[in-house]
């Protein structure tokens, strides 16, 4: 499919009416400045700030993001007070977000940042995706809103308007898909103000073009080419979900519980030890599901003394009016809250 071909010859009007990318800009960004989104990030260009709402708008909903975002602005408002913080600082402010492999690589990307750069970032997209953690949508998004350059960006919403605007009956999650979408975004960007039409195309796809797409207020409508908009786009099949339990010990003594610092999954936050089995003829004390990927895992949290005489160096004790401070995952967190409710063991 020659994706290129659909942004100036499929959809032309007559010889007498504008190129149709224009027209389609002109369309879309009419729609926006009646229905566009208010963010606090878009009320900004500092690189930094962008950076921020980017990366923890990754795999997180966006109401769920605002009151991170400003209570991370008011911690670690720049790259300097984000290299100087502990790797627990940092990981005590992002828990509830998820995918915290996104935390420490921001925190070794402001060092970089203020080390390599003089506390200056980049403004180049090649450059910034240099930094952890950073592909080509951040870079491309970070260029294209805090420094206003001409570059495509293809996130969620607008990969779903795109493949129906292309009627693009391939997944978008090969590499065909891909570039097929990043072709056409980068096609129907304007050379000037392409952080409001980026925004624009993020928007309707969110708004309007959704899993439900509204196509009757679609201001677009008379260029997307799907007959069927709400079977696209099309993504490979899933993997099943592969469900298992994980076991782990509760023990409090002098109020004080016993943590263990993950190596693996949640590497750096504490959570309860883990047990290689539950122990015999023992009921659990908690037991609750989260999904992780592609596993739905069952939490299962037992009181089991022999865990603190089989302590290993990840392992300490912790006063419990201090789990507020420390970085625990969500799931070990709820697990704790509820039990030492239940047995009466709350911090004075």
């Amino acid at each position: 499919m020659d994706v290129r071909r659909w942004t100036f010859d499929v959809c032309s009007i007559s010889a007498n009416t504008a190129p149709p990318a224009v027209s389609f800009r002109r369309s879309l960004l009419a729609w926006y400045r009646q229905h566009g989104r208010d963010f606090p990030w878009r009320h900004t260009r500092d690189p930094y700030a962008i950076l921020v709402s980017e990366l923890m708008l990754q795999q997180t909903q966006v109401a769920a993001v605002i009151p991170y975002y400003r209570e991370w602005m008011r911690r670690f408002p720049d790259f300097a007070a984000l290299a100087a913080a502990s790797e627990r600082e940092v990981l005590h402010a992002w828990q509830g977000l998820g995918y915290y492999a996104r935390a420490r690589n921001f925190r070794a990307a402001a060092q970089i940042v203020m080390e390599k750069h003089r506390g200056n970032f980049p403004r180049s997209a090649d450059v910034i995706r240099e930094l952890p953690g950073i592909g080509r949508y951040t870079a491309n998004a970070v260029a294209t809103f805090a420094f206003n350059q001409s570059l495509p960006i293809v996130e969620a919403n607008i990969a779903r308007l795109l493949a129906r605007l292309l009627d693009l009956r391939i997944p978008i999650d090969t590499s065909a898909g891909r570039d097929a979408l990043w072709t056409e975004a980068a096609a129907l960007v304007p050379t000037r103000e392409a952080a409001t039409y980026n925004s624009a195309l993020m928007d309707l796809g969110a708004l309007v073009c959704g899993s439900r797409p509204k196509c009757g207020v679609c201001p677009v409508k008379r260029f997307c080419r799907t007959k069927k908009p709400s079977t696209l786009p099309i993504r490979k099949a899933r993997q099943p979900l592969k469900s298992c339990t994980e076991h782990h010990g509760f023990v409090v003594r002098r109020r004080r519980v016993l943590l263990e610092q993950s190596q693996d999954r949640w590497r750096g936050m504490w959570m309860l030890p883990r047990l290689a089995t539950p122990p015999a003829l023992h009921q659990p004390l908690h037991v609750s599901e989260f999904p992780f990927t592609n596993h739905r895992i069952t939490l299962a949290v037992y009181s089991d003394h022999n865990v603190a005489g089989k302590r290993n160096a990840t392992q300490r004790w912790f006063p419990i009016r201090n789990l507020g401070s420390l970085p625990l995952p969500s799931p070990h967190r709820r697990a704790l809250n509820q039990i030492l409710t239940a047995t009466r063991q709350i911090a004075s």
